[in-house]
């Protein structure tokens, strides 16, 4: 949970909109030539200690990546994170709704986090403090957005809405609307997460089960597919005919799931 904050100052982040994206990996110099051969990133330290890195794409960050750790214990994998007004508050609220804070509250020296997973198993993180002021989900640096895919989309949408502060009026800063059987959530105009159904929390299948999948923008998805595969990722899934026709999912060599879209 690398909420590495360098820049505090306030931003465009409202209360319930993803705020970070982070890896947790088994081997952190691993991921970090993996991710960036794929990716094309760089990396810097944080103030969290050497188990701990911010990932860059032309000097601007993307992503937190940090090693896994005794007092972690997670698999492997992708997480977003999305700002809340209260940690307790929203801990509070993931339990009353059947759904485990698996780690934290935890305190940080720019505020305090928690990692939970939602009532169909899917993971995701709550940051209650300073949100970095370069980075939101749809613009530069960051990812191009967020996917859930779950056993139930209305549902699940439910359950975030009233953990997270989502609002049924259309007017309100985040405000999810239904289009073609999807929630889909806009911040500023920008389609920042998307909710869908169709997962299976019982698949043998990893990637068909519900859980956060982030798109990371790539110039080049074949160029990006094909060093996954030479340094040990797998291919998961193409996309079908349509829209998005040349995103690729992949698979890092830790076994986490994140997928490339065209820049």
């Amino acid at each position: 949970m690398e909420m590495d904050q360098d820049k505090k100052a306030p931003s465009d982040t409202v209360a319930g909109a993803p705020c970070w994206v982070t890896l947790i990996s088994s081997d952190l110099a691993a991921a970090q030539r993996f991710y960036s051969d794929v990716l094309g990133w760089t990396y810097r330290d944080t103030s969290l200690g050497e188990g701990f890195c911010v990932a860059l794409t032309n000097g601007s960050p993307v992503a937190g990546i940090g090693g896994l750790t005794a007092s972690l214990p997670v698999s492997a994998a992708w997480t977003p994170y999305f700002a809340v007004a209260g940690v307790d508050t929203a801990a509070a609220r993931i339990r009353e709704r059947g759904a485990t804070v698996a780690v934290g509250p935890l305190a940080f020296h720019t505020g305090r986090a928690a990692l939970a997973t939602d009532p169909d198993g899917a993971a995701f993180g709550i940051w209650e403090g300073a949100v970095r002021s370069d980075w939101t989900v749809g613009q530069g640096s960051a990812p191009a957005w967020l996917e859930l895919r779950t056993r139930d989309a209305s549902d699940a949408t439910r359950f975030y809405g009233q953990v997270l502060g989502w609002s049924d009026d259309e007017g309100s800063a985040l405000s999810p609307v239904y289009e073609d059987g999807d929630a889909v959530l806009r911040q500023g105009g920008r389609v920042v997460a998307r909710i869908g159904g169709g997962a299976s929390p019982s698949s043998a299948d990893p990637g068909a089960r519900p859980r956060w999948r982030v798109y990371f923008r790539v110039p080049d998805v074949a160029r990006s597919v094909a060093a996954a595969v030479a340094l040990g990722g797998a291919l998961v899934q193409a996309a079908a005919d349509g829209a998005q026709e040349r995103d690729a999912t992949l698979r890092d060599p830790d076994g986490a799931l994140f997928t490339v879209t065209p820049a």
